[in-house]
């Protein structure tokens, strides 16, 4: 179903642009574009994005802005038609045999679009060979590809890619729009007797996310209440509470292994320790606190006063005289002893079940890291809208990855990383630290966070291909520094309707860094905008 809905809507927005006359282009009307002078010291201040500008009286009742769902549909790719034949999600550890795509400078994301223009013959017979394979129908499989020095490297990591629209065309090459399925592991690849590449992708079991221990954690059962037969070794998380009926703390302790008797006393004592001494770090050699109680393992101080003889049983008077003992120490030792006679200790084991505290579990609760990450790219990007994916955090952990506008290297470690909250956490740290765009050859700064510039609805960057056939990934900005054009603009194969498109290199090293991209019609807003390659930002954007 959820399929069938995906291909109705993508039907229904190629229909609205097959209406469109490019001469006169169709956008919405607004009053206000950007506040170019925000404040540069502004850590979060958020992109400007056209669909939801405020409105200040700076735009003309005449004047128009980009309508930025023309550029996540790639209408330069002309009419494309649905593909029949789809593979379901297979499961994790399967193994495919699919063409693979190397595409330098792209790495691509599960729920991500990946359009591809197709010109080589072997890849057109890759396109046709996925296309009518019986195994995975209308899946390729997209590595990155990188350069270290002279020689060519390939990631590991990859994803399965769909088909979900082509167009042949009358030299025969192919126009191709993919979305990203599953990651995939490559376990060996090889060239096919066609000459395209081909692969065994084994898919990657992907881990479920979890509530726990946010759910979980108020609903252990308190160690007093543990049944005598029971022992810490034994009890678990999912031992269910009608099993457990309460008991005695002496038979609580006389269930516990000397071990786990050491460890139950080592937790009480450095409860107290904590409290009564937290300048004092010194752990004394020889315990020599006798307090009541018949049970030895109490006469202990296992944490803050940890002994070398703890399975001897020695009395006050006897260990004061064998061993030396500072009169620092000695205090030290009445104080804990006046404390365990005055304290109930009982009231400490009345705590839940848990190793950490619950601020340790929650940070790595896929559940609220899903919620913080979603926060941070509301106040920090704005579009797309990330809290439809709140409750889904596999797929937030993906979204937010595909579209975070930082180095092609940075997003293919996000790629390889396995764990939903490993991801998210990741990608927390880059959007709280994330300000300058570098050069990746002289490390000049080219832009700030600041002046991102949201021109697509798919989010601040995204993927492009030109009529060669090179795919582009590109973050766009209303503002740049230090960059050289070259040639003048161009109104043919611009990815944004409406727009001329010019040459623009790293002025310092002059490496092509993108192009600027000028509007044909004086009336559209934004006037101008950067477009800068992803291959080209170095991973240092502090």
């Amino acid at each position: 179903m959820d399929d069938e809905r995906i291909r109705e809507r993508e039907r229904l927005q190629i229909e609205q642009i097959r209406e469109l006359d490019f001469e006169e282009l169709q956008v919405e009307e607004v009053d206000d574009f950007h506040n170019s002078d925000s404040d540069d010291n502004d850590h979060l201040s958020s992109f400007p994005f056209s669909s939801h500008a405020q409105a200040s009286g700076n735009l003309g009742d005449d004047e128009l802005i980009f309508n930025p769902a023309l550029a996540s549909l790639h209408t330069y790719l002309g009419e494309v038609e649905d593909t029949q034949n789809r593979i379901a999600f297979v499961d994790g550890g399967t193994v495919l045999k699919i063409p693979l795509f190397y595409l330098e400078g792209v790495v691509l994301f599960p729920e991500a679009t990946l359009p591809l223009r197709i010109v080589q013959p072997s890849f057109l017979a890759a396109v046709e060979r996925a296309l009518n394979q019986a195994n995975a129908p209308s899946t390729i499989g997209v590595i990155r590809v990188y350069r270290e020095g002279a020689q060519f490297k390939y990631a590991s990591v990859g994803t399965t890619a769909e088909i979900r629209q082509y167009r042949r065309l009358g030299d025969g090459s192919f126009n191709v729009i993919t979305r990203g399925q599953q990651r995939f592991r490559l376990k060996r690849r090889w060239t096919d007797v066609e000459g395209f590449p081909c692969g065994e992708a084994q898919i990657v079991d992907e881990d479920v996310p979890l509530r726990t221990p946010r759910d979980a954690f108020g609903k252990l059962v308190p160690i007093s209440k543990l049944q005598g037969r029971y022992s810490l070794s034994t009890v678990s998380l999912s031992t269910p509470l009608r099993d457990m009926e309460a008991n005695s703390e002496e038979s609580f302790e006389s269930a516990l292994s000397p071990s786990e008797k050491r460890l139950h006393y080592s937790v009480v004592d450095s409860i107290f320790c904590n409290s009564t001494s937290s300048d004092d770090d010194q752990v004394v050699g020889t315990s020599t606190v006798q307090s009541s109680g018949s049970n030895p393992y109490s006469s202990r101080s296992i944490g803050c006063l940890a002994s070398s003889h703890d399975d001897e049983n020695e009395d006050e008077q006897s260990a004061i005289g064998k061993t030396p003992v500072s009169q620092e120490t000695y205090q030290k030792q009445n104080r804990l002893a006046s404390f365990r006679e005055s304290t109930d200790l009982s009231r400490f084991r009345m705590t839940p079940r848990a190793f950490w505290p619950f601020w340790a579990y929650r940070m790595y609760d896929s559940y609220y890291l899903a919620q913080r990450a979603a926060d941070l790219w509301k106040q920090i990007v704005g579009v797309p809208n990330m809290e439809a994916f709140v409750n889904k955090p596999d797929i937030l952990s993906f979204s937010i990855a595909s579209k975070i506008p930082v180095s092609e290297s940075i997003r293919q470690e996000l790629l390889e990383l396995d764990g939903v909250s490993y991801r998210l956490q990741r990608e927390i740290e880059l959007l709280e630290s994330f300000d300058r765009v570098r050069c990746i050859h002289c490390q000049t700064v080219i832009a700030r966070r600041k002046d991102m510039l949201v021109m697509s609805n798919e989010g601040p960057l995204g993927a492009y291909v030109n009529p060669h056939g090179y795919v582009h990934e590109i973050m766009t900005f209303y503002k740049a520094n230090d960059i050289a054009l070259r040639g003048r603009p161009v109104k043919k194969d611009s990815w944004f309707p409406g727009y001329a498109w010019t040459i623009a290199n790293c002025a310092t090293c002059e490496t092509q860094l993108g192009w600027l991209f000028t509007a044909t019609n004086k009336k559209l807003k934004p006037s101008s905008f950067w477009a800068v390659r992803g291959s080209q930002v170095a991973d240092d954007m502090r």
